[in-house]
């Protein structure tokens, strides 16, 4: 069994979620959360809530014992795209893609 927390619409790039993911996938959680708290990334404050979201669902939801909890699976999807511009010579326009993230962490119990 395991607990999920989701994030949808996260104003950042999923590539630059990717990195941070990489770091806790499979980890403890009390590491994670470690790792997370001194990594100098944006997507690491994010990741954070979450990972904490996800084992206070575990304890509270599926009566889990947050001692034994660690970082199943953790992935970043992308969201939609907002499209803006910036003005060029001669009247162009250059798009701007403002990217968007669907984060999901998901915490189970040690055996």
């Amino acid at each position: 069994m395991e607990a999920k927390a989701h994030l949808k619409f996260a104003r950042i790039s999923p590539r630059k979620v990717k990195i941070v993911c990489d770091l806790i996938r499979g980890k403890d959680v009390g590491t994670a959360r470690a790792i997370l708290m001194n990594t100098p990334k944006a997507a690491s404050e994010l990741m954070l809530k979450l990972l904490n979201s996800a084992a206070a669902n575990a304890e509270n939801n599926f009566q889990m014992d947050p001692e034994k909890l660690y970082v199943s699976e953790t992935y970043a999807n992308p969201g939609p795209i907002l499209k803006r511009g910036m003005p060029r010579a001669q009247g162009r326009m250059y798009r701007i893609n403002k990217r968007t993230s669907h984060i999901t962490i998901a915490v189970a119990e040690k055996e």
